[in-house]
């Protein structure tokens, strides 16, 4: 009968505790000429636009969505009282829309204000 081919065992072997550790990267290193953009430490497209307010009122919108679904669980409970009803759950909600749209917007607008001072300071390249 043939004997069939064996796979090569690779060297990835447990020490006394128990654990494997890996051999880590083998290959050179390449330079840094060399090197895809947007693969170092931070790339260069976070934060680097600035508050919209589309963006602003879809992320009020799903914060107000998740308070209401919160407000409907608790009053399901019973925690806001038994007879509360549906529409004042909705009216939270809406509520809550309208005050966290300029508290989002205002918090995306001092982010990206942030950030631009950092670039700023640290030069054109991003690095220290």
């Amino acid at each position: 009968m043939a004997q069939t081919k064996r796979k090569r065992r690779s060297k990835h072997r447990g020490n006394a505790a128990g654990a494997v550790e890996v051999r880590g990267r083998t290959s050179r290193p390449s330079a840094d000429g060399q090197r895809r953009p947007g693969t170092g430490k931070a790339s260069a497209t976070k934060g680097g636009r600035p508050a919209l307010k589309p963006a602003t009122l879809k992320r009020a919108a799903i914060k107000a969505a998740g308070f209401a679904v919160l407000l409907f669980v608790l009053t399901q409970v019973g925690i806001f009282g038994k007879n509360q009803s549906p529409a004042s759950g909705a009216l939270l909600a809406g509520l809550s829309f309208v005050l966290y749209t300029p508290l989002v917007f205002a918090t995306d607008r001092w982010a990206y204000s942030r950030d631009q001072r950092r670039r700023q300071a640290t030069g054109p390249a991003g690095r220290r």
